[in-house]
Order: structure tokens, then sequence, then C-alpha cells
């Protein structure tokens, strides 16, 4: 098959293979990759591994959600514009819908069997992120200078807390990784040949930095707390590097350290995402619908639609300019400082909110590490470890 027939296709076509993929995709960006390359790659060879590798390294070294820019840009190459719509909706939908029905239950949860099991979500979120926090400083701390600039960025996130401290690790992580992370392996010469022009990627770069810019300033001259919620999301979106996982403190940041929602409600959220196929950031759909109005269905949508926004805006931007600048090792460098220190940040995360909420004594404590060590060494599926532990916590909130 030519190149140029395997990237026809229908948005149809496409629809259908990323419902599927979103239908039965458990267990965090990097599965979900695999996933995409065993359906698309393999199975229905919409492109070879080489344009396959390529693209998933852009969307690593993008900000936002790998594994839902990697989905965009495949139903982009296969069917376009249309296409790109119809890969994010199917693989993005089907766990939205479910966060914001869990949402509105969780007002009407109840009594002390409905408290344990959300005690137990919360202690599942414990596990995930310490698994998260593992494999992550496995890959991308894997020497002294980029363990350095982990702990650094751990240490400032602690000491300035919110968005600033987080940003400013980022940032000074990518400094760093220029002096010290110049070595280390070189991408490949491969492109990726999308039919995406400059001035198309130039008008999604505009729009991505206009956005950035002027919904802080609209909400506060408006003080609407729709655009507010929007305003929240898309910053939280626009600032992740490193996977869904990471996304967490800065969520925290905007919607819990703001006194939208409560610390409990946040994390047995949390916890419920690791029950549901599709990516991590539709975590977003359940936090816009438990929280305060617009909430509901309307509240899950905006989250929902500004936490992806940025990510893809930026991936279009990219596009036409990535196989020039990813060849240039100081950009590599300035990456693998930036990676390390999403370790750090994701780290603190893992003390404060998750674990300060969850484990509040030995057998919090031992059913958080039971749950870890499943995923880690036993390699259980994210999904029965939640449902381990829910229910765990329901039969201690029954007896207890």
């Amino acid at each position: 098959m030519d190149e140029d027939s395997a990237r026809k296709g229908s948005p149809g076509e496409v629809l259908l293979a990323f419902l599927k993929l979103g239908l039965t995709s458990f267990g965090g960006p990097i599965a979900h990759l695999g996933y995409f390359r065993d359906e698309l790659v393999v199975r229905r060879k919409w492109l070879d591994e080489s344009a396959y590798g390529d693209l998933v390294a852009l969307c690593q070294f993008l900000p936002g959600p790998a594994s839902s820019q990697v989905g965009f840009a495949l139903g982009l190459r296969r069917a376009g514009p249309l296409g790109a719509l119809a890969a994010w909706a199917a693989f993005t939908l089907p766990s939205a819908i479910l966060l914001i029905v869990f949402a509105a239950g969780a007002a009407a949860l109840q009594g002390p069997v409905a408290q344990g099991v959300l005690h137990g979500l919360k202690l599942v979120a414990v596990a995930v992120v310490a698994q998260a926090v593992w494999g992550m400083a496995r890959s991308l701390t894997p020497d002294r200078q980029r363990a350095g600039i982990a702990l650094c960025a751990l240490v400032l996130v602690t000491l300035v807390m919110g968005a600033v401290g987080q940003i400013g690790a980022i940032v000074l992580g990518a400094a760093a990784g220029l002096v010290l992370c110049r070595t280390g392996e070189r991408s490949g010469d491969a492109t990726l040949g999308f039919a995406v022009s400059a001035k198309a990627g130039l008008v999604a770069f505009a729009l991505f930095v206009g956005l950035l810019v002027a919904l802080p300033l609209l909400a506060g001259a408006i003080g609407d707390h729709g655009i507010a919620l929007f305003d929240a999301f898309y910053r939280a979106g626009s600032l992740v590097f490193g996977g869904g996982h990471v996304v967490l403190p800065l969520l925290e940041s905007e919607v819990v350290a703001t006194g939208w929602l409560s610390s409990d409600a946040f994390v047995a959220g949390y916890g419920a995402t690791q029950a549901v196929p599709g990516p991590l950031f539709t975590f977003a759909a359940y936090l816009g619908a438990v929280g305060a109005p617009p909430n509901g269905i309307v509240g899950g949508l905006v989250a929902l639609v500004a936490i992806f926004l940025p990510g893809l805006l930026v991936l279009i931007a990219a596009l036409p300019f990535w196989d020039r600048l990813r060849r240039r090792p100081q950009a590599q460098a300035a990456m693998r400082g930036a990676n390390a220190a999403v370790v750090g940040i994701l780290a603190a995360a893992l003390y404060d909110p998750v674990w300060t909420s969850a484990v509040l004594g030995a057998s919090d404590f031992a059913l958080a590490a039971g749950g870890f060590l499943l995923l880690v060494m036993w390699k259980a599926p994210p999904w029965s470890v939640v449902v381990l532990l829910a229910g765990i916590g329901g039969v201690m909130g029954a007896v207890g």
C-alpha cells in the first residue's frame, strides 16, 4: 500500500476505530500508545512504524495529553480535519460521560459504605500516582543531573505553591537541561509529512497564546464563573508536560486551592478516573460537573473542551515546523531538563494533596502499598485495583 492511499479514509472510519479504542483503552497514556500501535499501525496499517514513532516523539515534546494528541494527529492524517475531530471525540467522550455520571451520583453518596468506597478511590489515587512517579523517574531521570533537576523542582513547588511554582520549575528545568543535559539519545531523521501549512500553524499558535493571555483578563473583568472555569482548565491544559498524571497538581491548584472543590471530592474523582478507559484528562469533566455552577453536563463539557483545546492547538502549530526543530541538540537538551522537572512536580503532588488526604492510618498505608505493588510488580490493570480498593473501602466502612 502506498503512502497516499494509506492516508485516505473517511471520518466515519476514524470514528469507529477510535470509539473501539475509547471503550477499551485502560492503563494511562503509555498504554494508550501501545493500543494505538496495535490497532492502527499493525492491524489497519494507517502508517508505518517510523512515521508512528516520529509522531509519538512530537507529542511527547509538546505540552498537553500525549496520547490524545497522537490520536488527533492520526485522525487528521487519515481523514483531514473532520477525521481529527472524530478521533478526539470517539476516544474522549466515553470516559467523560462516565465521569459526569459519577459526579452526578457522588453528591448523593452518603452513609458509611458509600464513604468507605470514596475513601477506597482516594487510596487508588495514591497507588496510581506513586506508580506514575516510579515509572517516570526511571525513564526521565536516569542520571545524576536529571535526578538533581527533579529534586530542585520538588523543593521549588513545595516552597512556592500553586501554578507559579509549577511553571517556574518547568522553565528552570528546561534552562538547566540546556547546561546539564547535552548528552543523550538523539532523535532520528524521519519526517511526519502532515499537510498542515505554515500559515495554519501560525494561526493556531496565535490562538493558543491569545486565549492564554485573554481568558484570565476576561474572567477578571466580567466575573462570570463559566469563563473563569474555562480559563482555569485551559491554563492547566496549556502547562502540562509529561502526560495525564502531571495535570493533577495543576488542577488541584486551580479548583481546590481556590475553594471551588473540596480536597476529598477532588481525590475521590481522580480515583474514579482510573476505573474508566480513555485519556486521564477526562478527569476535567468530573471536576467541571461536580463544582460550582455552571456544573452538571454543561460544566463538565466546558472543562473538558477547555483542557484539551490548548494541546490540540499547539500540536497543529508544531506540525509544519517540528521536523526542523527536533534535530537541534539545544531543543532536545531543554526537553530533557523539563521532563526531569516534571518528575519532581509529580512527586510533590503525590504527597500533597494525594497522600495527605487519603492515608490517614496504618491500614490505609497498607492498602495503598498493596495497590502500588499490584500495579508495578504484578502488572494488574488499573480498573481491577480500583474495584478491589473501592470494595475493601466499602467493607471497612460497613464494619467500622
